[in-house]
């Protein structure tokens, strides 16, 4: 089962165990993370998040998400959009934290 852990640089981490994978928008909703999200007010790319660890138990970045990412010159394996990307299922652990 994939474990992520979203730190927050304000207050303590939240781990969660997401037993089948999943989409990181869901996880950060259900579990109040401190990844902000502001894709309904033309703000895309606000939920930019640093992969800190287990960037290969991500789903691979869309052509959509990498023409985003690209504008801000960064790369897939290290920062993806938390609504893009999924967790596969399966044994690991990843770490994230809100991109700068």
């Amino acid at each position: 089962m994939p474990r992520i852990t979203f730190e927050d640089p304000a207050g303590e981490p939240i781990v969660v165990d997401a037993p089948d994978g999943g989409a990181l928008v869901d996880l950060c909703d259900t579990h109040a993370t401190a990844v902000p999200f502001s894709c309904r007010s033309a703000s895309c790319a606000t939920c930019r998040i640093q992969i800190l660890e287990g960037a290969e138990l991500l789903s691979e970045a869309g052509d959509e998400e990498l023409a985003v990412l690209d504008v801000f010159g960064v790369d897939p394996k290290t920062q993806r959009l938390a609504c893009q990307a999924k967790l596969l299922p399966g044994p690991g652990t990843v770490r994230v934290r809100p991109a700068d």
